[in-house]
């Protein structure tokens, strides 16, 4: 009986297969240009699998060529993913999704402890995905910059 795939044509679809299974991944990054490339708070949103609903996070800040560093926030939900931007000081920046929040600086690149209930932010913009499922960054209205 013969099938209709032989065994080495069958080798030489799995890479597209597996590709096919891998394109609904999400990999994406928006940047906040603070001084230029060299001064930026970047987001990245990483899908491991396509069926997963939820999505890494992780920050970099970077202040070139002082520093650069990447902060690892744990998982977030896909569905309506916005994460807020705000600055908290000089070189200080406060990040949100939810209740979730981080602070990060980048005059040495480190993660501060999370701010107090009282502490002054100004919005700066959000993190979210537009139409086309690429991840962007878009001010907020009358931010500095």
């Amino acid at each position: 009986m013969r099938f209709p795939l032989s065994r080495p044509k069958l080798l030489s679809l799995t890479p597209l297969l597996l590709a096919g299974l891998l394109a609904g991944c999400v990999n994406e990054s928006a940047s906040y240009l603070i001084d230029g490339r060299d001064h930026a708070v970047t987001v990245f949103v990483t899908q491991n699998v396509f069926w997963s609903k939820q999505a890494g996070l992780s920050v970099v800040a970077s202040h070139l060529p002082d520093c650069q560093r990447r902060f690892d926030f744990g998982k977030m939900p896909l569905a309506d993913f916005t994460l807020e931007l705000f600055s908290t000081g000089t070189e200080t920046f406060l990040l949100r999704a939810g209740d979730d929040m981080w602070q990060v600086e980048t005059v040495g690149c480190t993660q501060l402890p999370e701010p107090s209930a009282d502490v002054q932010a100004q919005p700066i913009g959000v993190f979210h995905f537009d139409a086309r499922k690429n991840l962007v960054f878009e001010r907020a209205d009358g931010a500095a910059g």
